[in-house]
């Protein structure tokens, strides 16, 4: 029979960071093996079937547990091990860091892991490991627009309130056109490149068909779309869409609409004055993540434009129609969220962002 593990404790602090390692996705295997083995001693269990559970040997299951009990979380890492000395230690961290901090070599507009490793007399792979230990990405960009309205706190605040708390007994949707989508035609299907991977392939020359216009209208408690197409994007055909919008909504519903500031979404006043129960609101300037139905026509160039083959412009029409047609019944509405934008987020140097 095997024999129970003796028993041991952790605090409320030490469970929880265990409970993280154990489900962790991103630590070594070695770590989130040993927190699991830590969790099933803290529940009681016995070592065989600890063993048998994490799929290991029940010495293993003794030897941390007993690490454990000596020396808590800490205990889980490696010892040090003999051997030779490191030959990429804190001294090349700081080298590679030290580099990036000044102006890249002549000839070059950023820095890259073998300009780097050339500076540094280190092996270019060294290199790229300090990088990624440090979350460092000499390629990958990030752009940023700031609003210069000088009413964007009020505009702000009017359309994020209408997302949080809208009008009672009030539809609140959100509009914009996504213009000119090229009817391309060209050959499509799936190539293997020489490392074996299978990938999307697309023939770098195509025909062209036309454009169209799309309309939609994003219902924000429901996400369900009210679409339209056309050949021209003036403001008679806005306001015809929203014509559409309003005659497939009740009569007596109040309707407040999310705008951005396109010329053809302005001078609406005789329109307005024939319909009182709509009322535009509209984002702040260069503020167009503020229109959630900006996330929606990305999700749809995803999945029905991107890649595809066109034939013609109604093959165009057909492709969008179709999307949301399968789209709507099962839509949802989209989560509100935004990470809060700092004015002083850039900064000149790494060392700096780091502080």
């Amino acid at each position: 029979m095997s024999r129970k593990a003796p028993q041991i404790t952790c605090s409320e602090q030490e469970r929880k960071v265990l409970e993280r390692l154990a489900a962790s996705r991103t630590e070594s295997r070695q770590l989130v093996e040993r927190a699991r083995i830590i969790l099933c001693c803290l529940s009681g269990k016995q070592v065989q079937d600890i063993a048998k559970e994490c799929q290991t040997r029940a010495n293993t299951v003794i030897k941390w547990r007993n690490r454990f009990a000596v020396d808590r979380i800490a205990g889980l890492a490696d010892s040090p091990r003999p051997g030779a000395k490191k030959k990429y230690g804190a001294d090349f961290r700081n080298q590679v860091l030290n580099v990036l901090e000044g102006p890249p070599p002549e000839g070059q507009a950023t820095w890259d892991g073998a300009s780097v490793a050339k500076v540094v007399k280190g092996s270019k792979h060294a290199v790229w490991r300090v990088l990624r230990k440090e979350g460092i990405c000499l390629q990958r960009q990030r752009s940023w627009c700031v609003s210069t309205d000088k009413e964007f706190a009020a505009k702000a605040a009017d359309i994020v309130g209408l997302y949080l708390d809208p009008p009672q007994n009030a539809l609140v949707i959100c509009v914009d056109e996504k213009p000119s989508i090229q009817a391309l035609e060209r050959a499509t299907g799936y190539v293997q490149t020489s490392s074996g991977k299978v990938v999307r392939g697309l023939k770098s020359t195509y025909r062209r068909h036309g454009t169209l216009n799309l309309f939609a209208a994003l219902q924000v408690a429901t996400g369900h779309i009210h679409s339209r197409t056309t050949e021209l994007k003036r403001r008679e055909e806005f306001l015809q869409f929203m014509d559409q919008v309003v005659s497939e909504t009740a009569k007596d519903q109040e309707l407040h609409v999310i705008l951005d500031n396109y010329c053809t979404h302005k001078k609406c006043d005789t329109w307005l004055s024939e319909h009182p129960n709509v009322h535009f609101h509209y984002t702040p300037t260069s503020a167009s993540w503020l229109n959630l139905v900006e996330v929606w026509f990305g999700i749809m160039s995803r999945k029905a434009l991107r890649g595809a083959s066109f034939n013609s412009v109604e093959e165009l029409r057909q492709a969008i129609e179709g999307f949301i047609a399968v789209y709507n019944p099962s839509a949802k509405p989209f989560k509100w969220r935004k990470r809060e934008v700092k004015g002083t987020q850039l900064r000149d140097t790494i060392v700096n962002l780091c502080r």
